[in-house]
């Protein structure tokens, strides 16, 4: 196991530090969480994750498709289609992130 030391993120690494902020931002986790299981469309995307704007879903699918855990699929069709899923990386941050999200539900339900 690695040492708590090791995993400090400090301005050394600000790729790590980037990637980690944007994984468990508020509307990152969700997003990651709704993709979960299935391919979304955007507007499938924003009816699912409750209170969040068009503007943060934006941002946050393209901060997270920048980051390689989410895969844009646009489809050249009138009107135009476009499709989110998990990357094979996307798929291991939603395994390690749901058991927190697990755990921090069941610690607000008591």
């Amino acid at each position: 196991m690695t040492a708590a030391r090791d995993l400090q993120l400090d301005t050394a690494c600000p790729d790590t530090r980037a990637l980690v902020e944007h994984v468990t931002s508020k509307w990152g986790v969700l997003v990651l969480l709704a993709l979960r299981d299935r391919t979304m469309r955007w507007s499938e995307l924003k009816r699912e994750i409750a209170g969040v704007s068009e503007k943060m879903l934006i941002q946050s699918l393209q901060t997270l498709e920048a980051d390689g855990l989410v895969l844009r699929t646009a489809r050249p069709v009138v009107p135009p289609h476009v499709d989110y899923s998990l990357t094979d990386a996307g798929h291991e941050a939603v395994d390690l992130l749901a058991p927190l999200v697990f755990w921090a539900q069941q610690q607000v339900q008591g």
